[in-house]
Parts: structure tokens; sequence; C-alpha cells
């Protein structure tokens, strides 16, 4: 047994431990003073100790019992704590819930949570609001009457937890009021979503796209369009962008409430943000022109010079002057041959330019965004390399050429591809390769024959090894914009990275400087840009020409949507 005595010692003047070596402790300690042995001293100084000063010892010290101290837990151990606690628990149970969309479990879940006590935090209460707003959506069940029960019971009980949420004074945050938005929109009550998102301003919670979406389907559904418009123009004032389906949902109803100015309207910012429209988008657009209000609309006689000056001042392919021509559309599906004349119409489509200073701005944003995902050091070195040895006629990105049909990485593939870029080239120079360092040290780098034409191309300036950890994307990225080139890869550039650069230029600069590939026996075949653009365009004389989303002009040709009057229209430059 081990006491700890609140006095010094009189050798060493700091606390002492007694060891008790007997098992009848309970008698006074005074009377057996001989058996206490101190730890870290020998026998013999203990026997020194007189009965009066070792009762002086014991009737000033404070025998007490203290526990020993406790060793700091570890940040693994904290976090197993966290997730073996009641809470932890309820967390992974209601997440397992929302994995496999089990409403009912969560529910219960739930109340015996309340039962138990267990305090919810934030996001427990927004996984079961998730749950219950999406009940509605069980199209997996296939009982019509147990669909419609698990639907009601989402709802009203996704009602009563959110108003509980508010009685235990959890702080909503985003996530929270856009589920309550869905709850409402699910009720059929897209003025309550829509005050939801309100109240989520008015607490300093910004809002998201997702968060009007309950509010603005649900007016549409309902064939609201002032109640729609005005949502659309709070997203604008929150400055949150609409999207496709956003901006779909609203062309839909600002046809089928004969709002042509807000068709126009519409057509025009799917033009300027989606480019190319989804197949249920493209029958949206058909079914307007095919409308009898459609064919009403138009001006017979308009001036020339504005439509043209609107032309030039938008940079080509569109005017904005509102609706030209008049009588009934012509509406097809139809192709555009290699120099972008329409196969239905003949009309030339045009190729938009870009601004340069929108380019450098581009070079700029990307410069920060890799900064931030990469090393600093590696990325800046590699800027000063490319100062060095640039600029290029094109840039490859070495993986996706190397890989494309292939399993295992061919040098010789990208040789190929490398010969005929330069051989395409004006200066005969070798196009940039872009490679990761594993690929020019590991693997099929080995082999004699590509270790020399590594060493070849390292020797002309035209190949640059990205670091260990890195993302070559950026890398390849980078040299193309700011070296104003070609950027050879099959790459679609739609993943999360690219997704971050989040600016309409993007797409912009793709479709003008990206070449795809085909690989044959016969060699590489480049698929180059486009001489005119893919978007949205009106003419001049009032038609239309929308580029969808099926095919890919690679290997099957694109759909265009075609809106021609049948009947030629008369400009005048008297009005």
């Amino acid at each position: 047994m081990l006491l700890r005595a609140g006095s010094l010692s009189f050798f060493t003047k700091t606390p002492i431990l007694l060891l008790h070596c007997s098992s009848r402790f309970q008698r006074p300690l005074v009377r057996h003073y001989r058996s206490l042995k101190p730890v870290n001293a020998s026998s013999r100084y203990v026997h020194r100790f007189s009965m009066n000063k070792l009762a002086h010892l014991c009737n000033t010290a404070a025998v007490i019992r203290e526990p020993l101290s406790e060793t700091p837990l570890s940040n693994k151990s904290k976090k197993k704590a966290r997730r073996e606690s009641p809470e932890g628990l309820l967390r992974h149970k209601l997440d397992l819930c929302s994995k496999h969309g089990d409403v009912a479990e969560a529910l219960r879940l739930y109340d015996d949570a309340r039962i138990n006590k267990i305090p919810l935090t934030v996001h427990h209460y927004n996984v079961l609001l998730y749950l219950c707003s999406t009940s509605s959506s069980g199209n997996s069940l296939a009982d019509k009457e147990e669909l419609k029960n698990v639907c009601n019971l989402g709802l009203e009980r996704g009602f009563e937890i959110f108003k509980q949420m508010g009685i235990d004074k959890v702080a909503p945050n985003e996530a929270t009021y856009t589920s309550a938005a869905r709850l409402a929109a699910a009720k059929e009550d897209p003025d309550m979503a829509f005050d939801l998102v309100k109240q989520m301003q008015s607490h300093g919670i910004p809002p998201k796209l997702r968060s009007y979406g309950p509010a603005l389907f649900g007016f549409c559904k309902k064939g609201m369009a002032d109640k729609a418009y005005e949502v659309d123009a709070h997203m604008v004032e929150s400055g949150v962008l609409a999207e496709e389906p956003e901006l779909s949902a609203l062309l839909k109803i600002s046809s089928d409430v004969k709002r042509a100015d807000r068709v126009y309207e519409m057509l025009h910012r799917l033009r300027a943000s989606v480019r190319q429209v989804s197949e249920e988008t493209a029958v949206v657009v058909e079914d307007w022109f095919e409308s009898e209000v459609a064919l009403e609309v138009g001006e017979e006689n308009w001036d020339v010079g504005k439509v043209r000056e609107g032309v030039v001042k938008g940079g080509g392919g569109w005017h904005g002057q509102g609706w030209l021509g008049s009588g009934k559309w012509r509406v097809v599906r139809t192709q555009m041959d290699e120099s972008g004349v329409c196969g239905s119409c003949g009309e030339k489509l045009v190729c938009i330019d870009i601004d340069p200073k929108e380019t450098e701005n581009f070079a700029n944003s990307l410069t920060n965004l890799a900064c931030q995902r990469e090393v600093k050091a590696d990325f800046m070195q590699f800027q000063e390399w490319l100062q060095q040895h640039g600029p290029f006629d094109a840039v490859i990105d070495g993986a996706n050429v190397g890989l494309i049909n292939q399993q295992n990485f061919s040098f010789f593939q990208l040789s190929s591809v490398v010969n005929r870029l330069r051989q395409m080239s004006p200066s005969k120079r070798l196009p940039l390769i872009i490679l990761h360092r594993s690929r020019v040290t590991g693997g099929p780098a080995q082999n004699p024959n590509n270790r020399k034409l590594l060493e070849s191309w390292k020797k002309s300036g035209a190949l640059y090894a990205t670091p260990a950890g890195s993302n070559d994307d950026w890398y390849w990225l980078y040299a193309a914009v700011s070296c104003k080139c070609l950027l050879v890869t099959n790459d679609e550039m739609r993943d999360h990275l690219f997704q971050l650069l989040g600016t309409s230029f993007f797409p912009r600069w793709k479709e003008k400087h990206q070449v795809r590939l085909t690989l044959s026996r016969r060699g590489p075949t480049f698929h180059m840009p486009p001489p005119y653009s893919i978007v949205i365009q009106e003419s001049e004389q009032g038609s239309w020409h929308v580029p969808t989303i099926t095919g890919d002009d690679l290997e099957t040709p694109r759909q265009w949507v075609c809106a021609t009057r049948t009947r030629e229209p008369s400009p005048s430059h008297l009005r």
C-alpha cells in the first residue's frame, strides 16, 4: 500500500513515500514506525528516527490517498472515445440509415435518443431532416399505399424534428434550412420554402443553389411564374448562379405562360452559362418554337445597323435585340459540317473570339489555385522553367496520350503523337510533354529505348517531369493557357479539379484549344478545334441554333436544334 506524506523529510526536505510492510495497518501508525520504509532511502535512516520524531512526522502529515497523475489521451484515443460515446454511436447509426435511405429506422433511433436523453448535434438533426425530406422520392417501394404512408410519416415527423431543434437551441446551418425547404416543397408549399431561404440569409447563412431549388421548382410546378421570377431575382441578388435545371424550368414556365420576353432572356442565359443543352432542355426549346405564341412574336422590320452593332459588341454569335422575323418556325434536328454550315438551313455558324485579357486573368487564377493545392515552390519552379524554355506550339498530356486504348503506358504511342505534332508545327519544334516523375523513372521508362527517347526530349527542352505527390493536370493546363497554344488530350476535364475553376471562360477556352485523338495502326488522327463555336447562336436574320450534348463530333456527329422562320424576314433601315 502506498501512502504519500504531506510533510518534509528531515534529510531531503521533500515529501517521502512510506511503504507499509505489515498487513495490520489498521493499528496506529506510530506504534509500527519500524515497519515503515522510505521508498528512496536506505532502512538505516528510518531506524534513526526517534519515536518522537516519527510521531511528529505522522501527526503533522496529512496522510491521504491521492490518485496517480493521468497520462493525457492521444488524439486516436480521443477519437475512439467520441465514436464509442452514445452521441457517436447514434451518429454512426444515423449515417447508415442515410446511406440506405431507411427513414423508419432513423426515426426509431431518434425516439430512443429522446427517451434516453442523448444530446443531439446539428449533424444528427441534419441527417434526420434529410431523410424525412427525401422520403417522398421512395420510388423503390412497390406498394403505392406504403409509399404514401412513408411520405406522410416523413413530412409529419420532419417538421416536428425541425421544431424540436429550435426548442433544443441547436443552431441550424445551410444544410438544415435546405432540408427544411425540401420538406416544405414536398408539402407543396413553395412559399414556406422561399421563406426559409430568406430566414437563412437573415441569420447570416449564405444560401446555395440547392437552397433555392425547392422554392423555384415548386413555383414552376404550380405555374406561379411571377413567384418563380421572384426567387430567380433573389438568387441573382445573392450572387447565386442558376444552372441548366433552374434555367430550363424557368424557360418552360415562361413558355407555358406565354412570356416571350422571358423565353428570350432564358435562352440567352443558357447560351452564356450552359452552352450545350441536355435532351430535356432541347425538348423545351423545341416546344417553344413550335408553339402558337412563338409564331406571333417577332419584328418584321428591324434596324439592321443596330442588330449588327449588337453582334459586334457581343463578340459574335448573338445580338440580343429580341425576336426577329415573322411567321411559323421550322424546327428540326440537324448536324453541322466541318466548316460549321448547318445541314438544314445552310447558315454558317461563327467562331466567337476570346478576349486576350480573359486569357491572362484565367492564367492568373490557375496559378493561384495550383499554388494552394500543390507545393508552391514546385509550381513556381515550373513557371520559371516554362519562361526559359517556352513558348510552345502545343502541350501534350503525356499520361492521357500514352494510355489511350492501352492497359499499360506506351512510349511508342506517345512518341508517334509527338513526332506528328512536330511535323505539323510551323517552327518544326517539339511540343511540350508533361509527365509525372514516376512515369519518367519507373516501369516502361526503364526500357533502354524508352530511356533514350526520354533523354532526347530532355536535351531538347521538351519534357517536364512533375514532382512526386503533384497533380500533373495543373501543369499541362497552365502551360497550354500561358503559351496560348494547343492542348493534346482526350481528358474531358470535367472532374473536381476543373470544377474549381468556376468560370464560364474555361469551356470556351477548351473548345478553341483542345485537340483530341483517335489512334489506329496508321497512326494518330488529330481532331482539331472546330472553326465555329459549339454554343447557342442567334443569327442576324433571327434564326437559332442550339447544340445538344447528344454526340461529340468525334465518333458521332453532334445534334443541333435548328429553328428558322419559314417565311423570309424583311429587314429595313427605316426603323
